[in-house]
């Protein structure tokens, strides 16, 4: 009997302890989302556009498996003049699911916290063309239409 109340104890503990995790792993999302736009704005004052990528390009695999810094980086040339250096998501689920970033002209641009967001997400950060979609989602101009 002890061991059973012992093992639903720690059932409910772990159950607690991941939930606990996932909204700790949205917050860095977040921060970084929030990080990744002021520099990006910061970048646009300075060069009168956004980096230039007319693909998505990533971390991950399947968009490239871009470095996280320098011309090279996901956001080419916002790392390190603008940002240390560029985020990763903190638990990625596979090889398609990752921070992503698009410009298609210099006035626009979307960055995505692409397929990873375990928790709910607000309205103001749903990405309009997919709303239903696990991504927290800023974008500038015709970036709306990713």
């Amino acid at each position: 009997m002890v061991v059973a109340i012992i093992g639903v104890l720690a059932t409910v503990v772990l159950a607690s302890l991941n939930s606990t995790r996932g909204k700790t792993r949205d917050a860095k999302r977040l921060s970084d989302l929030k990080q990744i736009e002021t520099a990006l704005e910061m970048y646009h004052l300075d060069n009168g556009s956004y980096p230039a990528a007319s693909g998505w390009r990533g971390n991950c695999s399947a968009y490239g498996s871009h470095g996280t810094t320098g011309a090279s980086g996901y956001i080419p040339n916002l790392a390190p003049d603008y940002i240390p250096v560029l985020p990763l998501d903190p638990k990625p689920i596979n090889t398609h699911s990752c921070y992503l970033y698009r410009s298609g002209d210099a006035d626009s641009y979307m960055f995505l916290v692409y397929l990873t967001v375990e928790g709910s997400i607000p309205d103001s950060l749903k990405r309009s063309s997919y709303p239903f979609e696990n991504n927290y989602a800023v974008y500038r101009g015709n970036g709306s239409t990713y």
